[in-house]
C-alpha cells in the first residue's frame, strides 16, 4: 500500500523518470531510512541511480554516531555515500542566525553541491504527509498568508523533491517495522523547546483523540487546494505586474503610486515578490512587513532590519544601499563582575540579593532585570539579537518572536540590533528593554535575586 502510494507521488507530479540520478538527504533517521527502502524497491522496476547524501551538523552529542551509522547503512545497501561535515554553531555565530537556521542552510548547502558533483541529481528529501501538517499549524499560528499555508510543495525549482509527501509517518514506521529495518532516533525531536516538537508531540494527538482522528489527511487536502489556488493567484498578479516595477539608478523600484491603483490582494503580493528579489527570500518577511511597506510615506524611511532599508522618493520605493550593518558579539558573564559590551558601548552590573532585603526591587526594563537567583544558570551568554529568536516575556500569554514583541513594543528595527539579549543555557532571560522571561520572573516563593542593571549606555 505505502509503495503504491510512493509511486502514485512520484507519477502525478512528475518529480523524476527512468535514467534519473537522485541523492537522498539521509539522516539515518525513520523518514530518511524509509525513503531509501521505497527507491531501492522501486530501482527494481526503474532504472535510477541512488546516492545517499549525509550532513553532520556537528551539534548533537550522537552526531558522530549517526554519522557511522548512516555508512554501514550505506555498505549494506551498497549505495554510494558523500558526507559533509560542518560546525554548524560556529556558523550561527558568525552570521548571526539560530543553529535551525545555519544548519538548514549548511546542510542545503551541501546537499546541492553533491547533486552538481554527481550529474546534475535530484536531491530527494524524507518529508511526510505528517510533517506538512505540523508545517501547516506552525505557519497558522504565525498568521502566514496563502503562499505559506500552502505547506511544503510535492518538488521545487532547485530540484529539490518529497516523494513521501502524501504518506503519513505512522506508515512508514509500520513499513520499516514489517521490513525489519533499523533506523536512528534523534532525541532533540522530544525536546518540547522546539515548536515542531509541540505541534508534533502534543497538539496533534490532541486533535486526532478529542477532533479529529484523520487531521493530518485533512490538512494535507487542504494544502494542496491552497497551493492549487494560490498558484492561480500568483499567475494573475503576474498579468498585472506590467509598469509596477521599474529599476531607477541600476536598482529595481516598487512604483508605489502604479500599485496604490490595484485591489489589496495584488498590492500585497506584489509587495512580497518586490522584497523576494531584493532580498533573494522570503524568509522573515511578516504581514506587518508588507504592511509597512505599503504603508510608507512619501520622503520616509523603513528599517525591515539592519541590512535592509526601503526609501520612498518620487512614488518609488527603492532599497538604500550602504544600510549599516551592526557588529555581531558573543560575550559570556559570570555575573560577578561589571560587564561591558564595547560594540555598544553598553555597561551592565550583576547582583546577587536575598529576596527579603529591605531595598525595594526596582522593575524598570530600560534600567533593570530582576531574575529568581535559582532558575539561572550561569555563566550567562550576552549576544545580538538574531532571526528566529523567541521568548516567553512576564505578563504575556506565551511564546513569541521576539522581532514581533520589538515591534508592538514600538521599538524601531534600525535600533532592535541594538538591545542585547541575555541568555540562561539557550533560554532568553531577558532583552534589555523588554520585560523578563516570564520562567525566570521574581515571585512570592523567590529566596534570592539576580539584578542586571544598565550602568553605562554612551551610544
Amino acid at each position: 500500500m505505502i509503495f503504491e502510494k510512493f509511486k502514485e507521488t512520484v507519477r502525478k507530479f512528475a518529480l523524476f523518470t527512468e535514467g534519473d540520478t537522485i541523492l537522498i538527504a539521509f539522516s539515518g533517521g525513520l523518514d530518511s531510512t524509509g525513503l531509501l527502502n521505497l527507491c531501492l524497491e522501486l530501482q527494481r522496476d526503474w532504472k535510477i541511480n541512488l546516492y545517499l547524501g549525509h550532513f553532520n551538523h556537528q551539534i548533537r552529542a550522537g552526531a558522530d554516531e549517526d554519522e557511522a551509522f548512516v555508512r554501514r547503512m550505506a555498505r549494506e545497501k551498497s549505495v554510494d555515500l558523500y558526507v559533509g561535515v560542518e560546525d554548524v554553531a560556529a556558523y550561527a555565530r558568525a552570521n548571526g542566525l539560530n543553529l535551525e537556521e545555519a544548519g538548514r542552510i549548511l546542510r542545503y548547502r551541501f546537499l546541492h553541491k553533491t547533486a552538481e558533483k554527481i550529474g546534475n541529481a535530484l536531491v530527494a528529501t524524507g518529508h511526510t504527509m505528517t510533517d506538512q501538517a505540523e508545517t501547516f499549524l506552525m505557519r497558522l499560528f504565525r498568521g502566514s498568508g496563502l503562499r505559506g499555508l500552502s505547506g511544503i510543495h510535492p518538488f521545487r525549482e532547485d530540484k529539490i523533491i518529497r516523494p513521501l509527501l502524501f504518506i503519513e509517518r505512522e506508515e512508514i514506521e509500520s513499513y520499516l517495522l514489517e521490513k525489519g529495518e533499523i533506523y536512528c532516533a534523534d532525541e532533540s525531536n522530544q525536546d518540547p523547546a522546539f515548536l515542531r516538537n509541540r505541534v508534533r508531540n502534543e497538539l496533534l494527538p490532541y486533535l486526532r483523540e478529542n477532533f479529529a482522528p484523520n487531521i493530518v489527511q485533512r490538512i494535507s487536502q487542504m494544502t494542496s487546494l491552497i497551493r492549487e489556488e494560490d498558484a492561480l493567484l500568483e499567475a494573475l498578479t503576474q498579468d498585472v505586474s506590467k509598469g509596477i516595477y521599474t529599476h531607477r539608478k541600476g536598482r529595481i523600484a516598487l512604483d508605489a503610486i502604479s500599485l496604490s491603483g490595484l485591489p489589496l490582494a495584488f498590492q500585497r503580493r506584489l509587495v512580497r515578490n518586490f522584497l523576494s528579489q531584493i532580498k533573494k527570500s522570503l524568509r522573515n518577511v511578516s504581514f506587518d512587513d508588507v504592511k509597512a511597506v505599503l504603508d510608507l510615506a512619501e520622503g520616509k524611511e523603513l528599517h525591515l532590519s539592519a541590512e535592509l532599508v526601503l526609501k520612498k522618493e518620487q512614488g518609488l520605493i527603492v532599497r538604500q544601499e550602504g544600510a549599516t550593518i551592526k557588529p555581531r558579539y558573543e560575550i559570556w558573564w559570570d555575573g560577578q563582575d561589571n560587564i561591558a559590551i564595547p560594540e555598544l558601548h553598553m555597561v551592565f552590573k550583576g547582583e546577587k540579593r536575598g529576596r527579603s532585603s529591605e531595598l525595594p526591587l526596582r522593575f524598570d526594563d530600560r534600567v533593570c532585570a530582576c531574575l529568581d537567583w535559582n532558575r539561572v544558570q550561569f555563566p550567562l551568554k550576552i549576544r545580538n539579537r538574531i532571526d528566529g529568536d523567541r521568548y516567553h516575556p512576564f505578563g504575556a500569554p506565551g511564546r513569541k518572536k521576539l522581532k514581533e514583541i520589538m515591534r508592538s513594543k514600538g521599538i524601531p528595527a534600525a535600533e532592535r540590533s541594538e538591545h542585547p539579549v541575555f541568555l540562561s543555557g539557550d533560554e532568553i532571560v531577558w532583552v534589555w528593554g523588554l520585560p523578563v522571561s516570564e520562567r525566570h520572573k521574581v515571585t512570592e516563593s523567590s529566596r534570592q535575586v539576580f539584578i542586571i542593571s544598565l550602568l553605562t549606555d554612551q551610544r
